[in-house]
């Protein structure tokens, strides 16, 4: 009971004080559960950072998991899991309940009117960030023991290049984003590890490659349907198991399935939900509370939060005895590598999409070039600063105008 309780309140307070993406918080947690309380050493730490980027699902949260169980079992690791969660979701379900009262007010009005260019700025910062890390190739778990070349390498990222465009292609196309990250992750990477085999990579062409995601409009087509909270469970549980990478991968995800396919959400309402997710402590997650409450209420918030975080729990324990094989296999280490560019592109196609409907006077596009320059002059500002500083300068010239 010491342990159990011990996590709740270290968790608790790490979900009301962690700001800034997964990267921010694992530090935070390096501090506090080595530095401070040594429940495990240091080596030990990195491995389990190393098997997060492995598995599906938040990895800020699935840290939090890792550290519960290491300290006390399955108990710690629902408790810390689930007590670094529920700050950012009690607040962000406040937060929704009040949008969904106001959104419409003049009162809340000017201040979305600057937090979306902003919102839109950080998709795009994050799609810079993260493509430049999709894109170039390291050698893997697999073949480390390797010499690379700097051509082989180049090689290498040029496929990674290629995956990323035909992704992005066959999304703005119409492909759902889940399809799009999912078939972009099986069939990429195949065709990456193919390509590395002699004689093998005329077998499974790049068109054979883009060939396979035209099926998948008519699945989406077929997915359309009226709001019932079993479906709405469905969807975030299917997100939550299929999730690889940042939290901005959400965008795509959430756009994809409920804005695109179910149509039950506006890319408007979207946007506000990443914003909520950015102003708010603890995981980017709790967007997901957001906009199951703009759904269908209380019972939709309550089911899209648990549906999105099952995924996160069950691959924790139940996978975790297996990731040194995952590190090993020559094919998932091309599948993750495939999944990580693949949302990297629908996360561009995403953001330029929100330019077109958000960017529509000089105000707007001097609130994003502003965003911008914040970004370029201060590598390590928090996220959640540009949205209040685009909330201000929304309200200012909302108001004036």
């Amino acid at each position: 009971m010491k342990e159990l309780k011990e996590l709740v309140l270290l968790f608790l307070k790490l979900g009301l004080i962690t700001f800034g993406g997964p990267a921010a918080h694992i530090a935070i947690f390096e501090d506090e559960v080595i530095s401070k309380r040594k429940w495990m050493d240091r080596q030990h730490f990195l491995d389990l950072v190393g098997a997060t980027n492995l598995i599906p699902g938040p990895n800020s949260t699935e840290m939090a998991i890792h550290c519960g169980y290491y300290r006390a079992g399955i108990a710690g690791a629902l408790v810390a899991g689930l007590s670094f969660t529920f700050p950012a979701v009690l607040i962000t379900g406040v937060i929704a309940y009040f949008y969904a009262l106001y959104g419409d007010l003049p009162a809340v009005k000017p201040f979305l009117y600057g937090i979306k260019p902003a919102v839109i700025i950080i998709i795009l910062n994050a799609v810079y960030k993260l493509g430049g890390k999709a894109v170039k190739y390291e050698p893997t778990f697999a073949n480390r023991e390797k010499s690379h070349s700097s051509i082989t390498r180049m090689k290498s990222s040029l496929k990674l290049i290629l995956l990323a465009l035909i992704v992005a292609l066959a999304n703005f196309l119409g492909v759902n984003e889940i399809f799009s990250i999912l078939f972009g992750g099986i069939i990429g990477g195949l065709f990456i590890y193919l390509s590395e085999k002699k004689n093998i990579i005329n077998s499974f062409s790049p068109i054979a490659m883009f060939s396979l995601f035209a099926i998948t409009p008519v699945v989406q087509e077929l997915a359309r349907s009226e709001v019932s909270l079993s479906k709405l469970f469905l969807s975030f549980l299917k997100i939550g198991a299929v999730w690889f990478g940042s939290g901005y991968v959400l965008v795509a995800y959430f756009d994809g399935e409920f804005v695109q396919g179910l149509n039950w959400l506006t890319r408007q309402e979207l946007l506000d939900a990443i914003a909520v997710g950015q102003f708010t402590p603890g995981p980017f997650l709790s967007s997901a509370t957001f906009i199951g409450y703009q759904i269908a209420g209380i019972a939709g918030a309550v089911l899209a939060t648990i549906g999105i975080i099952i995924p996160a729990f069950i691959f924790v324990l139940i996978l975790n005895p297996i990731i040194p094989r995952i590190r090993n296999s020559k094919y998932l280490s091309k599948f993750l590598d495939a999944v990580n560019v693949s949302a990297v592109a629908v996360m561009f196609v995403v953001g330029i999409k929100l330019v077109t409907e958000v960017l529509v006077d000089w105000q707007t596009w001097l609130i994003a070039i502003l965003s911008t320059i914040a970004f370029l002059t201060s590598k390590k500002i928090n996220a959640a600063y540009i949205v209040a500083g685009g909330a201000v300068l929304g309200y200012f010239f909302y108001m004036v105008n």
